[in-house]
């Protein structure tokens, strides 16, 4: 078996199964590392290119681990993170060990395995409560919880790799990102899918606040889609960061009223006390990252919500494997490189 040409950390999680969904459609071999913290193989298992994905369980702290998964790979979509403001508020130095130390390993085995790129999963937390919309990559970073200082000194780090040791590092900055593959389970859990599956188990959607905060949810395919610009863009990185979302503001009571026509019948709400780290508003400008790599939002968040319904509901009917065959992101084409023939971009 040739020598797969992706390695994609934390790739049994939510946005690193569907990046091995759009990859292996495309007939590329990748190879991913995951210490099933938070992730799971069973978000692989519904996907139908089995033979093109090489797993391996590790943790990104572990510089022998990522060394045996980056050997030989050109491109690193490096996704692995311990996620959620909340989490991180409440147990910051893990935070802090896992996203930071973690980063750092990942890349200093970058360096010395000569692995060309590396793509990073940063985060719009670094922005804080700033008054300005949109949020543009100009603006002062003003986090307001250990998770979005820990991603903005991972974008200082991609940037730092990138200028001392000539790898060529983009940071991604999602904004709430959504679809298959999120799990609704736990504390930590994300809004949509926390949402839709109180709803389609009858329960009141918990909205923490008066649901008038605003967010730029991003359906997954874009997140995606921007993940493989960044992989097969034939410019050379330098540390620069780019904003991924949709580029609409759009508020939770709006959110909770698209999952109710997504169901065909009204659903409950129950609004809860604030939480600290939260921030109120967020919109994204999006013209660098469609300047630089090419970016455009092909799925409006609307369209998102009923493939997250379906996948939702198959999780709770038939289980995790059943519902990543759910996962639409292996329709999502990858682009290809200015320059690059066919058989460049895919394996043999």
């Amino acid at each position: 078996m040739s020598t797969p040409r992706y390695l994609i950390t934390g790739g049994a999680g939510f946005i690193g199964s569907n990046l091995v969904a759009a990859l292996t459609a495309a007939g590329e071999r990748v190879r991913v590392l995951d210490n099933l913290a938070t992730g799971r193989w069973e978000n692989l298992d519904g996907l139908p290119h089995q033979s093109l994905i090489e797993r391996i369980t590790g943790d990104i702290r572990d510089a022998a681990a990522v060394a045996t998964a980056a050997k030989g790979v050109e491109v690193i979509l490096h996704q692995a993170a311990l996620g959620s403001v909340p989490r991180s508020v409440e147990s910051p130095i893990e935070s802090n060990s896992v996203n930071v130390g973690g980063t750092v390993t990942v890349l200093d085995v970058a360096r010395r395995q000569g692995v060309r790129r590396v793509l990073f999963a940063a985060s719009s937390s670094a922005y804080g409560e700033t008054p300005v919309l949109p949020k543009h990559e100009g603006m002062e970073p003003m986090p307001l919880s250990p998770y979005a200082v820990t991603k903005l000194a991972c974008e200082h780090y991609m940037k730092v790799f990138a200028g001392i040791y000539g790898i060529e590092t983009l940071s991604l900055r999602y904004f709430n990102v959504f679809g298959p593959n999120q799990t609704p389970d736990g504390a930590y859990a994300a809004a949509i899918p926390r949402f839709v599956d109180a709803a389609l188990q009858n329960r009141p959607i918990p909205i923490f606040g008066d649901g008038e905060q605003t967010r730029d949810f991003c359906f997954i395919e874009n997140t995606v889609l921007a993940n493989l610009l960044g992989a097969t863009s034939s410019k050379k990185f330098k540390g620069e960061v780019i904003n991924i979302a949709g580029g609409r503001r759009i508020g939770l009571n709006e959110l909770c009223k698209e999952i109710s026509r997504a169901l065909g019948r009204d659903v409950a709400v129950e609004h809860l006390p604030a939480r600290a780290g939260d921030i109120r508003h967020s919109l994204a400008d999006i013209s660098r990252a469609a300047e630089l790599i090419g970016y455009e939002p092909r799925v409006r968040w609307e369209d998102g919500i009923v493939p997250t319904v379906t996948y939702l509901r198959t999780l709770r009917e038939k289980g995790p494997a059943a519902a990543s065959a759910t996962v639409t992101c292996g329709k999502v084409p990858l682009p290809k490189a200015e320059g690059a023939s066919d058989s460049g971009q895919k394996a043999s």
